[in-house]
């Protein structure tokens, strides 16, 4: 069938930004870690799987911070079963965000072994990494925003990170086994527990705005790291990124991924839970997903693309079945684990999507292409969509309308602009 006539879309996101971050994150941790750090002491920093903008820089300002006060840092990677729940598997998803031991200028500890520190109220055994349990203070770092399975006061940030994170496998399977109501009622009681039994120091929290960089950065004690976290995911809630048209026939999406999202795919900006039992949101109503690649640092992890209805034979290829079912099986949503229905290229699943739309939506469709969903300061929407564009103060069209375009493979050209992210952390495998 003929291409739909594409527009590129420029749409208006909050663009705060932190300049001169490395020097920003020294003073910060200097500023509370001096003289409570020893001379010699052994400092963790618990370091997570999520493509935190700018994690690398963070971690190394923060070890270095820690080295001005007299301590010794180590990286630990804190990231429940992610890198198919093996030590090597998780360092090498350090090393895939550019935390690496050269850069950092310290050394990774990567263990699956944890220890019980105590217990919830209600009897959850809580667990800390083996490594992180026998330092002398503990930092940890993590992005605060929206979750992907449940809303609440306390969503995805430091908490998670210090319940999930550091608690390593055992303590994401206890959580993940009571589904998103056990993931909202366990990730802020396990993580109190983890403050006041385990050597915690510090909490380094950042927000970012709608173009994936650090917007702010803060910094907290351990008591109060829970109140500070509630104050900013209140802020990244009225600020987040996403689709900007209510009702969408097919959405093709260049890349899924871990370092977009946990679930791949962000469920915020689709606008899809697929928990069983958990109900659906309301906007973005999108009819058809099509997802066409799995990006290079996801390690074959392809959690997520349950999400999609229609995959390209490419995206599955790169799937590591073995690594997916690790971090689905543990997440315990197994529908996003499911793979949809495969496409021989990329031409025939947009294609297929566009056939099954009732006749009078095939002849326009609402049809958006994003590069992925961590990305849409831009993207292609084709003319069925420009009035919605036109009543939109936020959205500009650029460019001329052109054909979305396939190669001579099916391979679609993928969506890129400035400024999007695509500098080699999201390399077709």
């Amino acid at each position: 069938m003929d291409s739909p006539m594409m527009v590129r879309v420029r749409q208006q996101l909050y663009d705060r930004v932190v300049i001169d971050l490395d020097s920003v994150v020294i003073r910060k941790v200097e500023q509370r870690l001096s003289g409570r750090v020893r001379p010699g002491q052994q400092i963790a920093i618990g370091v997570g799987s999520r493509g935190v903008a700018n994690i690398a820089r963070i971690t190394r300002a923060t070890a270095e911070a820690i080295r001005r006060v007299g301590g010794i840092p180590f990286v630990v990677p804190a990231m429940g079963s992610h890198g198919g729940a093996t030590a090597e598997g998780q360092v090498a998803i350090l090393e895939s965000l550019g935390v690496t031991e050269a850069f950092i200028k310290c050394p990774i500890r990567s263990s699956m072994e944890v220890v019980q520190i105590g217990s919830t109220d209600d009897g959850m055994p809580v667990y800390l990494d083996r490594n992180a349990a026998s330092a002398d203070g503990i930092v940890v770092i993590n992005r605060v925003k929206k979750h992907t399975d449940f809303h609440g006061e306390i969503e995805s940030g430091l908490m998670k990170l210090i319940c999930i994170g550091l608690g390593k496998k055992s303590q994401a399977d206890l959580v993940h086994s009571y589904g998103a109501p056990g993931l909202k009622r366990y990730v802020p009681l396990v993580a109190r527990v983890t403050l006041a039994r385990a050597p915690i120091l510090l909490g380094i929290a950042t927000l970012e705005n709608g173009h994936e960089q650090t917007a702010e950065i803060e910094t907290f004690d351990a008591t109060e790291i829970e109140a500070g976290e509630k104050r900013l995911l209140k802020k990244n809630k009225r600020t987040y990124p996403g689709l900007p048209f209510d009702d969408i026939d097919v959405l093709v999406v260049d890349w899924i991924g871990k370092e977009i999202s946990g679930t791949g795919m962000d469920t915020n900006v689709i606008g899809r839970i697929r928990i069983s039992g958990e109900p659906e949101t309301s906007h973005p109503r999108i009819r058809t997903i099509v997802a066409l690649a799995l990006t290079e640092a996801s390690h074959g992890n392809a959690v997520g693309l349950g999400l999609a209805d229609l995959i390209s034979r490419r995206l599955r290829d790169a799937m590591d079945d073995q690594a997916t079912a690790i971090n689905v099986i543990t997440s315990g949503f197994l529908d996003r684990g499911k793979i949809p229905l495969t496409l021989p290229d990329d031409r025939t699943a947009v294609e297929t999507a566009l056939l099954r739309l009732p006749p009078e939506s095939r002849r326009r469709p609402r049809l958006v292409h994003i590069q992925d969903t961590l990305h849409v300061a831009e993207l292609d929407v084709s003319e069925a969509l420009l009035d919605d564009v036109a009543r939109n103060p936020k959205l500009t069209a650029i460019g001329a309308p052109r054909p979305l375009a396939f190669d001579a493979t099916g391979t679609i050209e993928p969506l890129t602009f400035e400024g999007s992210g695509r500098d080699g952390h999201l390399v077709a495998v």
